[in-house]
């Protein structure tokens, strides 16, 4: 978006604009819907704020761009009285809040020296480019009556109590912490139907935030009532931080703060948190490293494995699955019978996909980084201390096709065990020490996102007020690797979220699909004596890289196609024909045919017969099948199973055995199912 500014304008009339003297806004809507509003601005005006407020409210609509670009007209009447003329469908209320909202902060307290890891995370952010980079986003929903003022002063209150959310960075190449005495919290508010949620959660993301301003923390609200406590709908919450001075763990221990004032009328009891973050920056500079050096330099790291290069876009994109609670209980019981955390099965589930990745053959190592949390230090209060420790560090792990799947993950949790140890050393610090300059920065992250526990008197108290507030849940996390996958547990189970450099990687629909299939069917499928090489086996006949899918005919004129999944293992032996039904993909059914253990040829007919010439072809097809028959379907393939089984033996057919089963299903408890009924006597 462009000012337009009269030339009675000049440049310098609003350069020495006091940020914290206030400004005014009379906003004039005009007589007609279709008429321009107008703003009266009453105050200093600081002609560089006004701009990025303008181009904010463009971002946030998602308009596209006009010809020529979007023009507002701003008039000088003196000093502190300007009029501005927007266009007919400037969200003229946003702008508004956005021009009044206390810009910044109080006085400089003091300086403090960053840990390396915040080092190397403000140069990345510097030297890259990318608003979003180093930059994630939490939301939840708000159920039930919403006071925007208690709200906005229950924020007030936690930022006056956490010095984390007072500090920026200095700018320069060794740029220290600066701590203000004072910093006015982000919040703004838009009513329901001023913006696209999904836009709105991209618009932010484009926009990012500067680490080198006061304010880590943004939060954004969709909904709610300005000065009513109805609300007739949720209100949507969205928290976007910086990994500079926040992890997500720490904005979660903010959140908790957060209900707490505002159960107190908007103000949080006590004072100051220690420690804060200068305490725990001076713990890091005092730890002999002799000992982190030692043992670095003896581990057996290798260069990040790849995975295959397939983007031509730019951004970042973002891809999201989840294991449903049942499937998560089971895969943590599953994890506790081995001995393992949970995190450990992830950590071997994307070895084993980076592994088969670069098609390797026989014991191979490769490379990705995994957080840590930082939290296991010797520094009283540390599990509550809100600040950038979560950290990432390298990991090579062998992936032996011939081992044991207890084995490698017994491994890996000694692994992650030996790297807790020194979980304050930076991925820089590793490089410098070992000479590698290629491990810890590149390839894929992983991030198993354990949260604090929420206490117990919240919730309640949240109720009497007739409040319920959601999980806060991963959107989208922007880190200095292509890919980045993170998990944590939430009211519907286990999230996975991918975001991805679309410029590197195309496929994270598909690699996110195969961790979820290890991580759902392990449980399953794997046991004393299952080998690792078996359960790559889960994915031999799924491609890494899925072929261009042909174009998709009409349902009036959709022809059933014959898929062969898996050929018989022997002559005569039978055939498992799986049905298939709009919205269960190939991939559910190849998963299947994946973990079969019968003799049986799979196949997979395609689109399933509904109409009576759909029928006839599918029968012709099944003609050339070998042996008997057995039906497979998903729940709402079961009517056109049936009667194609009904179609066989009026043709004089034997009479196939019809399995069904839920959407959700493991692939080893179908494919189990469907063998048995192939061995059933006929």
């Amino acid at each position: 978006m462009h000012l337009r500014a009269p030339k009675t304008m000049t440049a310098d009339h609003s350069s020495h604009a006091v940020p914290d003297e206030p400004i005014t806004v009379v906003v004039d809507l005009g007589g007609t819907p279709d008429e321009a509003p107008v703003l009266e601005l009453r105050g200093p005006l600081d002609a560089r704020r006004l701009q990025a407020a303008l181009d904010r409210i463009d971002r946030i609509a998602a308009r596209p761009p006009e010809a020529g670009g979007r023009h507002h007209s701003l008039q000088r009447h003196g000093p502190g009285h300007h009029t501005l003329r927007l266009s007919a469908d400037a969200p003229a209320g946003l702008l508004a809040d956005l021009l009044t909202h206390a810009s910044s902060a109080g006085p400089l307290v003091r300086r403090i020296e960053p840990s390396p890891l915040q080092r190397e995370l403000i140069a990345d952010a510097d030297a890259r480019s990318g608003a979003g980079r180093h930059c994630e986003q939490l939301a939840f929903v708000w159920h039930g009556p919403f006071d925007h003022e208690r709200f906005t002063a229950a924020w007030a209150s936690v930022f006056a109590h956490e010095t984390v959310l007072r500090a920026a960075f200095e700018e320069g190449p060794e740029p220290h912490i600066v701590l203000h005495e004072r910093v006015v919290p982000e919040v703004v508010r838009l009513p329901h139907g001023g913006a696209d949620w999904s836009a709105l959660v991209e618009a932010d993301r484009r926009r990012g935030l500067d680490p080198h301003r006061p304010g880590p923390l943004r939060i954004t609200v969709l909904g709610g009532a300005a000065h009513s406590l109805e609300a007739a709908e949720p209100t949507r919450v969205l928290l976007t931080f910086h990994h500079g001075l926040l992890d997500s763990y720490s904005v979660r221990l903010l959140l908790h703060e957060f209900y707490r004032a505002y159960l107190a009328d908007g103000t949080l009891p006590g004072g100051e948190r220690r420690p804060d973050i200068g305490d725990y920056t001076h713990w890091v500079a005092a730890q002999d490293t002799a000992a982190a050096r030692e043992f670095w330099r003896g581990c057996p790291l290798t260069p990040a494995t790849a995975l295959p290069v397939t983007g031509t876009g730019s951004g970042t994109g973002h891809t999201r699955a989840r294991l449903t609670p049942r499937q998560a209980d089971r895969l943590v019981a599953w994890a506790a019978n081995w001995g393992v955390p949970e995190s450990s099965v992830l950590h071997a589930v994307w070895a084993m996909l980076l592994y088969r990745a670069a098609e390797a053959t026989g014991p191979t190592a490769v490379g990705f980084s995994s957080t840590v949390s930082g939290r296991g230090i010797l520094l009283d209060g540390i599990e509550r201390l809100p600040a950038a420790l979560r950290n990432p560090l390298p990991m090579t792990v062998e992936v032996d096709p011939h081992a044991t799947v207890p084995a490698f993950l017994a491994r890996l949790r000694d692994q992650a065990i030996d790297l807790a140890a020194y979980e304050w050393v930076s991925a820089g610090q590793i490089r410098s020490w070992t000479g590698q300059p290629d491990v810890g920065h590149t390839g894929s992250l992983l991030v198993f996102d354990h949260h604090p526990s929420t206490p117990e008197a919240i919730a309640p108290h949240l109720a009497e007020h007739g409040i319920h507030v959601g999980f806060p849940e991963t959107l989208g996390v922007g880190t200095a690797f292509p890919v980045t996958l993170v998990a944590h547990h939430d009211d519907e189970g286990l999230a996975l979220t991918v975001s991805y450099d679309r410029g590197h990687f195309a496929d994270a629909d598909e690699v996110l699909a195969h961790t979820v299939l290890l991580l759902r069917e392990l449980p399953c499928a794997a046991g004393e004596t299952t080998t690792v090489g078996e359960m790559l086996g889960l994915l031999a006949d799924i491609r890494l890289t899925a072929p261009s899918a042909p174009p998709r005919t009409t349902a009036a004129h959709a022809e059933p196609s014959l898929d062969v999944l898996r050929s018989a293992r022997r002559p005569g032996a039978g055939t498992v024909c799986l049905i298939g039904k709009p919205g269960t993909s190939r991939l559910a059914h190849a998963r299947v045919a994946a973990v079969y253990d019968g003799p049986e040829a799979l196949v997979l007919l395609g689109q399933s017969p509904e109409t009576g010439a759909g029928r006839d072809a599918a029968l012709r097809m099944l003609d050339a099948v070998d042996g008997p028959l057995v039906f497979g379907a998903f729940s709402g393939g079961g009517v056109a199973a049936y009667e194609l089984a009904q179609a066989v033996v009026a043709r004089g057919g034997m009479p196939p055995v019809v399995v069904l089963t839920a959407a959700a299903a493991s692939a080893v408890e179908f494919a189990r199912t469907l063998a048995a009924a192939a061995r059933r006597p006929r």
